[in-house]
C-alpha cells in the first residue's frame, strides 16, 4: 500500500498543474482503503491516475498519454459484446469500468483533459455514451490528431487493438 501511495504522492507533485487547488493532506485522508484498490487497479491496467481538479471538483483520472494498455481491445458494453458474431472480447469498457469500480470518461472531461495534457495521440479512447446513441446501436470515442481534439462514432460492438478507455474516480 505505501507503494502505491509514494507513487500517487510523486505524480501529485511533478504535475502541479493538474490540480492548482488541491492538497496533498486533503488527498491523502481521502486515500482510504477502498480508494487505494480502485487506484491500485487503475495502475495496473496501465492508466497512470493522477489527481485532476475540474470545475472545482477533485478527481482521480487515468492522464497516461495513450489508452491505457490494459484496457484495450474492449466493445463498449455487455449488449455488444455478446451480440457480436465473431471473436467477441473477454470483456467491454462498461463491465470492466465496473469490475476495476470507475466510471468512464465522458465527452466533456474528456475535452477538459485534452486541454490539461495531449493525450491519445496514437490511440483512442471510448467514452461515456449516452442512451440515445446507444439505443441507435453507436458509441462514442475521442482521439487527438493534428493538435485537435476529435470527438467521434462508431458501433458499440466495433473494437480496436488501439483503442480503450479512461476512468475515474471522485475524491470528496
Amino acid at each position: 500500500m505505501n507503494d502505491i501511495i509514494q507513487i500517487l504522492k510523486k505524480r501529485f507533485e511533478d504535475n502541479s498543474y493538474r490540480h492548482l487547488n488541491a492538497n496533498w493532506d486533503k488527498i491523502l485522508k481521502w486515500l482510504d482503503l477502498g480508494n487505494i484498490k480502485i487506484i491500485e487497479k487503475m495502475e495496473e491496467t496501465g492508466g497512470e491516475p493522477d489527481c485532476v481538479e475540474i470545475d472545482s471538483k477533485l478527481f482521480y483520472i487515468d492522464m497516461v498519454s495513450e489508452s491505457p494498455k490494459g484496457r484495450r481491445s474492449l466493445c463498449y458494453d455487455k449488449e455488444s459484446r455478446l451480440a457480436r458474431k465473431n471473436f467477441p472480447p473477454d470483456s467491454s469498457v462498461e463491465e470492466l469500468a465496473e469490475e476495476i469500480g470507475i466510471e468512464v470518461v465522458d465527452e466533456s472531461m474528456y475535452l477538459h483533459l485534452q486541454r490539461i495534457d495531449k493525450l491519445d495521440e496514437k490511440t483512442s479512447s471510448w467514452l461515456k455514451t449516452d442512451n440515445n446513441i446507444r439505443i441507435l446501436g453507436g458509441a462514442i470515442f475521442g482521439d487527438r490528431r493534428f493538435n485537435r481534439t476529435f470527438i467521434f462514432h462508431n458501433s458499440a460492438d466495433s473494437y480496436y487493438k488501439d483503442r480503450g478507455f479512461r476512468g475515474y474516480i471522485e475524491i470528496k
